[in-house]
């Protein structure tokens, strides 16, 4: 079952629920009431002003855009209708005349004497009209009925349209009575037994089939009262019966119910099914963004960062010459040379710092954007991830503001407006988010520093090297925590400059507490990484979120099938 199938099937069985099941079921004393229903240019309404003795609703062919159902029930039992009980979501009116533009759409209730008392007739709209929300309201009205007056002619009853209403009412037990209308006096007999036969094929064999003849309507557009006496007649027996009233509720009550019960484990597996896939879309673009993390966690240990700017920057700062052939040869003026290096740099502790966080904005934005990228592709290999793909991208082509409309998704229109980027991209807010992120990972690290060094004999040193440049060798260190620091040769370019931050850190706080600093530089940017990351997720679901699926709901209907079987 496909979802839009699936939501139709909702919509009916909320509006057989309220508009007929529940408040039968709580008031079954109630009037029966009959609907008329059948094709355009049946003759229903013709049907039912004969019937009634009076124009209440309009015939012919040509019907107004959107039109109103009539009603029409004895005086004194009007109080079952003024209310909600049967079609709760419909306005009332109570207009004496048919056609009433004012009263589009709301139920018009018609209170007539010709009407036997326990029993209301309701003109529905045709079930083929050309206006769909006609077509909805024949098909919801006919489902709030205790019994269907179903009016063919002799030239369409066997068309499609007609015959999957009735063989819904047969599925469902639904009482039914079955009009031909307009039949040649010639083959009348022949159509009614061709129709008789098609009838029972279908489960309503013993549903009355009544005929009438093809003849001539009067200035009202009534028929003859001889051509509609057997009909009439059977509704006023129906409606002074106590007990074939009854019967008829109780067959359509019970055959709703059991449809009703028959439904609900397709539709709850297509409600399951929906859960699971909401799921499964969801845990795609986690997985697109925990890789992401995973990526970003990795390229700031193993020396990735340690290259172009970055690298240039710090071996400008630490000095790529005799300081690290100092280092090689192990001299003893380690100390000296480290402070002459890093005591008073500030101007150049700046650009290593911007080298820093130009490059892991850069590696922010990079993985960020391959993660974006991944669960846009993974969520178009699926049709339910394309659908909400398109959904979301046509969102985002409307601009933030009024003026021209905008381009393709995630491009500014033709007026210059913003719009928001689709989901395959980084989103508008990441890059100053990235920023934000990586000033604040480095002011942690800063802090660190200061707080590692909060005894005296620390405090010393720490003023003599700087705390920025302590706190730039940790950041450093920490880049090639993941590949090793290599000696000798090696360790004039990449991931071997970090060498001299190491000695210098060591010498300050000593080589156990610099592998504590760098696992707690480490954890504070992976979890600040992994906030960041989790924003750009959330859009993803956002999107998921605008389609709820709750995965109770599916063990909630089975359940409630279960506990209404027992019932019945």
């Amino acid at each position: 079952m496909g979802a839009d199938e699936a939501r139709q099937q909702q919509k009916a069985m909320l509006d057989q629920l309220d508009d007929y099941l529940l408040p039968r079921l709580v008031q079954l004393e109630a009037p029966i009431l009959a609907v008329v229903g059948g094709s355009t240019g049946a003759g229903k309404s013709t049907l039912v002003n004969t019937v009634i003795g009076k124009v209440v609703s309009e015939p012919g062919v040509l019907r107004p855009t959107t039109r109103s159902p009539v009603l029409i029930h004895h005086p004194a039992d009007a109080d079952w209708f003024v209310g909600d009980r049967v079609l709760p979501g419909m306005a009332r009116t109570a207009s004496e005349e048919p056609g009433g533009m004012e009263d589009a759409g709301q139920l018009r209730l018609v209170a007539a004497d010709s009407v036997p008392r326990g029993l209301a007739i309701l003109d529905a709209p045709d079930i083929d009209s050309v206006v769909e929300a006609n077509r909805d309201l024949a098909t919801q009205l006919l489902a709030a009925g205790d019994l269907w007056l179903f009016v063919t002619t002799a030239a369409r009853y066997s068309d499609a349209v007609p015959w999957e209403f009735l063989q819904s009412a047969s599925d469902r037990s639904t009482a039914v009575a079955v009009v031909l209308d307009r039949a040649p006096s010639e083959t009348i007999d022949d159509i009614t037994g061709h129709l008789a036969q098609m009838l029972l094929e279908r489960g309503l064999g013993d549903s009355p089939l009544f005929s009438i003849q093809e003849t001539v309507v009067d200035g009202n557009g009534m028929l003859p009262p001889p051509a509609v006496a057997g009909i009439k007649d059977w509704l006023v027996d129906l409606a002074a019966d106590a007990e074939a009233r009854a019967g008829v509720v109780r067959r359509t009550l019970q055959g709703a119910v059991s449809a009703m019960v028959k439904k609900t484990p397709p539709f709850a597996a297509a409600v399951r099914a929906q859960a699971d896939t909401a799921l499964e879309l969801r845990s795609s673009v986690e997985s697109a963004y925990d890789q992401g993390v995973k990526d970003i966690a990795k390229a700031s240990q193993d020396g990735t960062l340690l290259r172009g700017e970055v690298l240039a920057r710090w071996q400008q700062f630490v000095g790529t010459g005799e300081l690290l052939r100092g280092l090689q040869s192990n001299g003893g003026r380690l100390r000296d040379r480290l402070k002459n290096s890093l005591g008073n740099k500030p101007a150049e502790t700046r650009d290593v710092s911007d080298a820093i966080q130009s490059g892991l904005e850069s590696l922010l934005s990079e993985h960020a954007t391959a993660a974006a990228e991944r669960a846009e592709t993974t969520w178009q290999g699926t049709a339910p991830g394309r659908q909400l793909l398109a959904a979301a991208d046509a969102e985002s082509a409307t601009p933030a503001s009024g003026g021209k409309s905008a381009g393709p998704a995630g491009k500014a229109g033709a007026g210059g407006n913003d719009v928001v980027p689709s989901l395959g991209t980084l989103s508008e807010q990441f890059p100053a988010a990235a920023s934000r992120t990586v000033r604040e990972w480095q002011a942690f690290v800063l802090d660190l520093v200061r707080k590692e060094g909060a005894d005296k004999k620390s405090t010393a040193k720490i003023l003599e090297y700087g705390v920025n440049g302590l706190g730039l060798s940790l950041m450093v260190v920490m880049f090639a925590s993941a590949a090793g620091i290599p000696k000798g040769a090696q360790a004039s370019t990449g991931a071997g400059s970090a060498v001299v931050g190491q000695r210098l850190l060591e010498a300050v706080f000593g080589d156990k507490a610099v592998q504590g600093m760098v696992d707690k530089a480490r954890e504070d940017l992976d979890g600040k990484v992994h906030a960041l990351m989790d924003a750009e997720f959330a859009r993803y679901l956002a999107v998921l979120d605008r389609h709820p699926v709750d995965a109770e709901t599916a063990r909630q209907l089975t359940e409630a099938a279960r506990a209404v079987e027992d019932c019945t």
